[in-house]
């Protein structure tokens, strides 16, 4: 199995070195093996967990709701139930604010069409 230093992690995610420490510091990165010389190597598993965890925060996941999604990720086989609602809820989430956002590139669109004289206004903008 292939391991990573922090400065392979740090290239191969995206995710600075404070961030690294700062998620394994909070519980989100639990788990980070050391070599002999105390420095954190990294598993392909951690690279796989730290993209969903990019995913989540990304898409506008609280770090606490992230925390307990970890804490049951950790749980084992029983506690599949409760990820999978935290995951849907925050898909919903998710589906509320793209449709948010179209809306917003719509009048974005709108006022692009003015703009390049593609669209006439009849009240002033």
């Amino acid at each position: 199995m292939s391991s990573y230093s922090p400065a392979q992690t740090v290239e191969k995610t995206g995710f600075s070195i404070d961030t690294l420490r700062y998620y394994e510091k909070i519980g989100l990165l639990p788990g980070i093996a050391r070599n002999a010389s105390g420095q954190r190597v990294f598993s392909e598993d951690d690279l796989s967990w730290l993209g969903m965890l990019r995913c989540l925060r990304e898409t506008g996941m609280p770090i606490a709701e992230m925390l307990r999604y970890t804490e049951l990720a950790r749980g084992g086989e029983e506690t599949v139930q409760e990820r999978l609602a935290i995951l849907q809820d925050h898909d919903r989430r998710v589906e509320e604010q793209i449709a948010r956002l179209r809306e917003q590139q719509e009048q974005i669109h709108w006022k692009i069409g003015i703009y390049q004289g593609t669209v006439h206004v009849t009240a002033p903008a």
